[in-house]
């Protein structure tokens, strides 16, 4: 799969951060739609197909976790990694889906272009 045609939705609260993410998967050559919320994500999902959820755990409104589990009705299909400063938290209550990475905060750009590019490389070798 080429990096161009790979979508992400990025689900973000913190506006700084949410820019900078977007800034660092553009110039790698992924396709990025970046809202502020779950709640936001939401209309984002229904109306356009994207390859991964890559979401913050806590937000206001709809968490990633939240925001995960109703992406997975819509786009069973779609990959999703997780950005918290809150890893283990979210971790130990078991409801993030099976299939989903996550990446603590903080963390180098650079290590969460390589596990997105990651996911799509095993993805193509498995055939998910």
């Amino acid at each position: 799969m080429e990096q161009g045609k790979i979508r992400i939705l990025l689900a973000e609260d913190d506006m700084s951060m949410r820019e900078y993410l977007t800034r660092a998967l553009e110039r790698t050559g992924y396709a990025v739609t970046a809202v502020d919320s779950g709640v936001t994500a939401m209309p984002e999902l229904e109306s356009k197909d994207f390859d991964l959820l890559l979401t913050d755990i806590v937000m206001p409104g709809m968490d990633g976790i939240e925001l995960a589990q109703e992406a997975a009705k819509i786009a069973p299909k779609m990959r999703v990694m997780f950005i918290t400063g809150f890893a283990a938290v979210a971790l130990k209550n078991n409801k993030t889906p099976a299939n989903a990475k996550v990446l603590s905060k903080p963390f180098h750009l650079r290590d969460l272009v390589l596990e997105v590019d990651r996911m799509f490389e095993v993805g193509d070798v498995s055939g998910l």
